[in-house]
């Protein structure tokens, strides 16, 4: 099957094929039909399947462009995952001019509460942060038509479930709703059946979702053991890029210490640290600044890079569905990878719990030879000193030939959208499919040139004016 039979607009096709999509995935194939559709639909499928996009495209392409307030909700359980569905929108709907906003806690308010005076279609948040907006009036929800709930597992496991139904009674009736899921609960479907019309249940089995290419491996370590185990296995594994899960911030604190001074590349993320501070660790990681990332279950969401090879669980999580949110990190887009637990002797219980979840035994991994490790260790020790290759971002092919340029009037000069497109598309050799996102604030306005347009744009229009004012530009600063 090709994108081109699910009827998208040509932009949307365009994007798509930019992005590096070739052919939809067995969740994209089954729910964008029906989002098209506009009827309600509940997904169990796990991370690194596409689920973004299932509801990406179809949402671009259903939102109305011409409509300022927003149409469409999508709420995830955290703030990186928002950042990073957002993005996904932001690149799905580029040639479409489709407008993502990202809502969440611990980033100023009043800098939100501006963005959402400008023309937005979608807005992707965090419950806590979207029910603020919405309580206090900057968040104008009266033309949603279509509800995400994304990762609805943790969602309630976060403990969001009053917050998400209070944001539920404050929308539209009418409208469609979507409620993705890795794992199906008792109570995740007593939320669908209240708050969902005839919902079409739609589950993607694991082995069409490309599971076989994770080898998942066990080991029996002592506690105080770990460390020390954890440099044996790192040496014979080797990883160009690995991800290490412990059970608490004290946890991956300790840990990305010790690494430092055996000299591993290694950063860490959790949620006791700024959320800025969490942007630049994650926007590091993926520049490939460095190999080892120490995290806690938070930051499970959100990861979305295909070049993981390495996923090792330090600290076997407590909850069953942990271990699938933080194995999915690892074997994304048809790629393989490797998911290795250490496991103290007293923690059976948690391991048999997660083995009936996921419907295997976890092998137990091969005896780490001494010999090996020391064959290794130089070979190692050079992987540490190299830099990483930068992890591909899905969005580089689309945004490479893309300029944004800031002019220093807007609102107040009475200047709109149109005036911008208007007087851009009359350039010679560009076309209103050339403007991207126009943004426009009281003083300053920043539209984006598509289709490596922008110096062309940028050389004529210092002499050009718009509405007979001829305004500054120049090049944005990111």
């Amino acid at each position: 099957m090709h994108f081109k039979e699910l009827n998208l607009d040509e932009k949307i096709l365009r994007a798509i094929e930019q992005l590096g999509y070739t052919e939809p995935t067995e969740v994209q194939q089954k729910v964008v039909p029906v989002v098209l559709g506009k009827q309600d639909v509940l997904v169990k499928s796990k991370t690194g399947s596409g689920k973004t996009a299932s509801f990406a495209i179809p949402l671009c392409e259903l939102v109305d462009w011409e409509e300022n307030k927003p149409q469409a909700l999508v709420l995830t359980p955290t703030r990186e995952l928002a950042v990073q569905v957002q993005e996904d929108i932001t690149n799905i709907g580029r040639y479409k001019r489709i407008k993502g906003l990202a809502l969440y806690g611990k980033s100023p308010f009043a800098k939100q509460k501006f963005a959402l005076k400008q023309k937005t279609h979608i807005v992707v948040g965090t419950p806590g942060r979207v029910l603020d907006h919405i309580e206090k009036a900057t968040l104008d929800v009266s033309k949603v038509e279509y509800l995400v709930i994304d990762e609805a597992d943790e969602m309630l496991n976060m403990g969001f479930l009053k917050q998400v139904e209070s944001i539920i009674k404050l929308l539209p009736n009418e409208r469609t709703t979507m409620l993705f899921s890795a794992t199906l609960s008792d109570r995740i479907k007593k939320l669908s059946s209240k708050y969902m019309k005839d919902a079409i249940s739609i589950e993607i089995d694991a082995a069409e979702e490309n599971a076989p290419d994770i080898e998942h491996l066990k080991y029996v370590v002592k506690d105080d053991q770990k460390l020390a185990f954890l440099e044996k296995l790192t040496i014979e594994e080797n990883p160009d890029s690995c991800i290490i899960f412990c059970r608490t911030k004290e946890r991956v604190d300790e840990l990305v210490d010790a690494l430092d001074k055996k000299g591993y590349t290694a950063d860490k993320i959790h949620g006791g640290m700024m959320q800025e501070d969490r942007f630049e660790v994650m926007d590091d990681f993926r520049k490939g600044d460095f190999r080892y990332l120490i995290a806690t279950d938070v930051a499970a969401r959100g990861i979305d890079i295909e070049d993981i090879t390495h996923v090792v669980h330090y600290d076997v999580p407590l909850e069953r569905e942990s271990y699938v949110h933080r194995t999915g990190r690892t074997g994304r887009a048809g790629r393989s990878g490797k998911s290795i637990m250490l496991v103290t002797p007293h923690e059976d219980k948690f391991v048999n719990a997660i083995e009936t979840f996921i419907g295997f035994e976890i092998t137990t991994g091969p005896e780490l030879s001494s010999t090996a490790v020391s064959k290794n260790r130089a070979e190692f020790d050079l992987k540490m000193q190299e830099h990483p290759e930068a992890k591909k971002s899905k969005g580089d092919q689309l945004n490479a030939n893309i300029t944004k340029l800031y002019f220093n009037g807007g609102k107040k000069k009475k200047i709109r959208a149109v005036d911008f497109v208007g007087t851009i598309a009359k350039i010679e050799g560009v076309s209103a499919d050339d403007i991207g996102i126009i943004t426009i604030q009281d003083n300053v306005s920043y539209v984006e040139i598509l289709n490596g347009k922008g110096s062309l744009v940028l050389k004529t229009m210092r002499n050009t004016t718009i509405k007979g004012k001829l305004l500054k530009v120049h090049i944005a600063i990111k």
